[in-house]
Formats: structure tokens, sequence, C-alpha cells
């Protein structure tokens, strides 16, 4: 409340206590600058005002105005009689008018700060006058630009460029939920229009299919982030520890051998696994050769559902452990000795050392981590995608399989079926759960008071 009190100051003020070249800057932008021979600033102002206004009535109007509908008229055919064939007819793009909307209504938006910009410099002119001091000249404008306002001239562009290419898709992206965009309703040959929440109730509740799809794979999506972030972690630490342990021998040479994983690409580890762990694969023809198996009952690493589960687990333990590793090595050799030195005068054992010693240090110094870990593996699209494809399939699941995340989920129906409104919102609800679980495990840390604990 006390941001929007501040953000009406310069207007309030202009109104009732503006001399005559303030109030007319309320009408005309700059007027209150190039009346006081401020022509660089004041005639900007005016440019943008005029451009603004040009912009709005010959399109900017019209694609708000579009906003309420997305279009209404729908691509035709017609019979052309002097050729001999039916012609199409144009129609409304309902993608167009959306994205076009959104963009009149940023630039809308951008428009009233630069107003406010100009009034609220108006009314800081008035008060220079008022008080006999000079009026800020165009070379110290440009001299603040370079000094003391740098920070403006920095990051005026970056801002843009980040308006244009993210603000202004997620929004679209955002808008594109509450819509019914899907493969019956393409653009340009179809409309679609607004239905409200009606896909966040697909989801959450009134289409048994889809709802029933969607908390099974939340749930195993959830339980997937949890062991991938922490089984990750622990045995990386383990192995870090291990290496790290005096007695080991050749170092460099664990080190080393866990490293060059890292250097193969992610992707070519994991199809290579997919083609390993296959019903016929190498993995099934070894154990089979060994006798252990028979060679008509291979184990269905890939293909059976709780196996796959395991599986996809498994083996991205075994690519993320090198990534750990190399972190809580670092981590460790900055553990201070003397803190080991104490406890084991006072008798402590190895198991209460690290206890009391290594994992809250640890956990101090990782929380971050950990945090960025759990969210990204909530949104692992590799792993899942490239070892099963979210397979094995299922006619339980809407257009999804087993070891299917939310996030390939969202994949298949937003590239395969074309249903980008329903893939939209649940792109919405892992925003959610992300933000909120991140939110709720970075305050819990700093309630427990482990930032400070070693500092």
């Amino acid at each position: 409340m006390e941001k929007l009190k501040q953000f009406f100051e310069p207007f309030k003020f202009a109104i009732k206590d503006g001399d005559s070249k303030t109030k007319l800057s309320l009408v005309v932008m700059g007027a209150g600058s190039f009346l006081r021979k401020q022509y660089v600033r004041g005639f900007t102002y005016l440019l943008i005002q005029i451009g603004f206004i040009a912009y709005m009535i010959t399109s900017g109007l019209s694609q708000i105005a579009g906003l309420r509908t997305l279009g209404t008229v729908e691509q035709g055919q017609v019979f052309d009689e002097a050729r001999g064939i039916y012609v199409y007819t144009q129609g409304d793009n309902s993608m167009l008018f959306l994205l076009f909307g959104v963009m009149a209504v940023l630039l809308f938006i951008a428009f009233v700060g630069v107003y406010r910009l100009s009034v609220k410099n108006a009314v800081e002119n008035q008060q220079l006058c008022e008080s006999k001091q000079p009026l800020i000249s165009f070379k110290q404008d440009c001299h603040d630009l370079m000094d003391g306002k740098f920070h403006i001239t920095v990051l005026s562009l970056p801002t843009v460029l980040v308006t244009i290419f993210t603000i202004l898709p997620l929004i679209f992206m955002i808008f594109i939920a509450f819509t019914n965009y899907d493969i019956n309703h393409q653009p340009p040959g179809n409309l679609f229009t607004w239905v409200g929440l009606n896909n966040f109730r697909d989801l959450v509740a009134s289409n048994g299919i889809i709802s029933g799809t969607f908390y099974s794979l939340l749930l195993w999506t959830l339980i997937w982030a949890f062991f991938a972030t922490f089984l990750n972690y622990v045995l990386g630490m383990l192995v870090a520890m291990l290496i790290n342990h005096k007695q080991i021998k050749l170092k460099k040479l664990w080190r080393t051998l866990l490293v060059v994983t890292i250097a193969v690409p992610q992707f070519v580890s994991l199809m290579l696994m997919s083609q390993l762990l296959s019903d016929n694969g190498a993995l099934n023809g070894l154990l089979a050769s060994w006798g252990w198996i028979s060679e008509f009952q291979p184990i269905k690493f890939l293909t059976d559902p709780n196996i796959a589960r395991i599986t996809v687990i498994v083996v991205n333990v075994w690519v993320g452990i090198p990534y750990t590793m190399l972190i809580t090595s670092g981590i460790l050799m900055n553990v201070p000795q003397d803190m080991y030195e104490s406890a084991r005068i006072d008798g402590a054992s190895a198991w209460v050392q690290f206890r009391k010693i290594t994992l809250p240090y640890m956990l101090n110094v990782t929380t971050p981590y950990l945090i960025t870990q759990f969210v990204g593996n909530i949104n692992n699209f590799n792993v899942i995608f490239l070892l099963t494809g979210g397979g094995p399939l299922t006619l339980s699941y809407y257009k999804a399989g087993r070891t299917d995340l939310l996030v390939t989920w969202l994949y298949k129906l937003a590239l395969t079926e074309k249903n980008y409104a329903l893939a939209s919102a649940i792109g919405i609800i892992i925003f959610m759960i992300m933000a909120t679980l991140s939110l709720v495990v970075f305050r819990r840390t700093l309630e427990d008071g482990r930032e400070s604990t070693f500092q």
C-alpha cells in the first residue's frame, strides 16, 4: 500500500500544488521539461507520447480488445468458379491475437511508467525553480548516466531484451493454460478461446483419467526427486570421504577415473545404458550365459513398472555420483581439522565425528546445492526420456508411461498430442510446487540456525 501511495505522489502534487507548466505535463508529456529549457529531455518524452498514441490508435487498442475473444472469424473455403477449385479464406489467428494483446498490455504498462517519470521530473523542476536552484542540464544528465546512474545505462538494454525474450513468452504460456488450445483448436485453421480454470479442474479433480495420471505422476516425481537427490548426495559424500582417507593410496587415480565419466556426454551414457539394460540387451545376455537367469525370462529392467523405476534411480546415481564427489571433496578438505583433533581427544568414535562434525558442516555449506538439485531433479528430463522414454506404457495413464515425470508428461502432451493448454497448466503447477518447496526448505534452514553454526 505504501508503494502504491508513493507511485501516485507526483500526480497528487501536480494536481494540487503544481504550477501551469507542471499541470500541463499531466496532459503533454515533457511539458514540465521543455518549457523550462530542458529541450532534449522534454522532447524525448513528447516523442514517446506521440509514438504511443499513434501505436494505440493504429493497432494497440484493437490488439487489447482482441484479448477478450481471441478472434471470431474462422478460416473457411470458397469455391472459385473461374479456377474451378476451393480456395481458403483468411481467418483470425488466436495465437497472434494473444501474443500481440499481451505485448500491447506490456507496452501500456511501460508507457505508464514513463508517464509517471515525466510528471515526477516536472514536479522536481518546479521545486528546484521555487528554491532558486539551477535545473539539471543535458550535459549533467549525460554525466549522471556515466557515473551515478551508470547502472541504468548498463541494465537498460538487458532489461528490454529480458522483457521481450523471457517475460513476454512466459506470460504468453501462462495465459495458454486458461484456453482450450489443443489439437482440435489449432490456429490458423481453428480458433481457440478462454476456458477459465477448466484445465486445472481436469488435472485436480473433474477428469478421472487425467487427474489420476496427474496424482500418480506427481507422487512418482517427488519420490524420484528425493532418491535422485539424497542418494547422489550421501553416496557421493561417502566416496569423497573414502578417497580422502589417509590410508587410501592412488587418490589421483580414483578421482580421475570418476571424473572421466563426466567427460562423456550424458546422453551418450544414458542411451548406452538403455541398450545394455533392454530385454535383449548385453546385461541379460551375460546373465543368461552365466546361467543366472533363463534366456527366455530376462530381467525386465526397463519394461516392468517397478523394476524400471528402481533402474532409473540406480542409473541416475551412477551418472550423478562423480559430480557430488567433486563438490564434497573440496568442502571436506576445508573442514577445520582442530575440531576432529578435539573430538578424538574426547574419545569420539568415527561415527560420532561424522554425525557431529562432518555432516552438519556439509549440510551448512551445501543446503543451497541440495535445494537446487532437488528442484532440478523434479525437472530431470534427460535421464527418464533417454533411458526409458517414460515407459513402460500403460492404459491406466493419460498419454504417459509408468516412469514418466510431470515434465516428460508435459513434453509428450505439448509435442506429441499438441495439447498446449493442458501442458501449460502442468507447467504452472510444477513451478508452484518447486517454488513452495524451495522457499519452505530454505526458510526452515535459516530458522534452524544452521547458517551461522560454522561462521
